[in-house]
């Protein structure tokens, strides 16, 4: 264990923490959980920054990083569609996990056949990864029933995300395509 796992073990630690502050009955909770959201936001940035500064880079960090990132997006975005419960929300949120679940099992097949590092993460991945927490910061913010002009840029940028989420999943599918397709005789 090392500083990089330990903020990405707090990030699966704040993820509870997100939903409980959100569901206060409080005017300040969504604010809060928003605040929260960006905190564990900041420690992906920071806990891959210091693995790599550090040469502190781990097998266990390797795999546990995506985990919290995914578990973080899919349910802050559960969140939000309950909270929402429309269709417009909805659409970009099944979009999102729905790539987020095509991408990991199509590294994990590529891992088993040696092949990981050709379906890494691209600059529009990242890009992505960027504009969504961004929305998704936003959209915590902003309580249902009372669309704000942070809610509508929050949920422009959701579509954004959700835009470039297809993009990179093509991206990674053409990359990968070759190994996909059956052999020709």
């Amino acid at each position: 264990m090392n500083i990089p796992n330990y903020l990405t073990l707090l990030r699966i630690v704040l993820i509870p923490v997100i939903v409980l502050v959100y569901y206060l009955p409080q005017p300040w909770s969504y604010q809060a959980s928003a605040g929260i959201f960006a905190l564990a936001g900041i420690t992906d940035w920071f806990d891959g920054y210091l693995a790599r500064r550090l040469n502190q880079a781990t097998p266990f960090g390797a795999f546990l990083d995506p985990v919290a990132d995914k578990l973080m997006v899919a349910i802050a975005l559960a969140l939000l569609v309950e909270e929402f419960s429309h269709i417009w929300l909805t659409i970009p949120a099944i979009i999102i996990i729905g790539r987020e679940i095509v991408i990991s099992a199509l590294r994990e097949w590529m891992a088993e056949i040696g092949k990981r590092t050709s379906v890494a993460v691209s600059f529009v991945g990242k890009l992505k990864t960027a504009v969504q927490m961004l929305s998704i910061f936003l959209l915590l913010a902003s309580p249902a029933g009372y669309p704000t002009t942070i809610f509508y840029i929050g949920i422009s940028c959701l579509y954004l995300a959700a835009i470039l989420t297809l993009w990179s999943m093509v991206v990674y599918l053409r990359t990968a395509w070759a190994d996909l397709s059956p052999l020709k005789e």
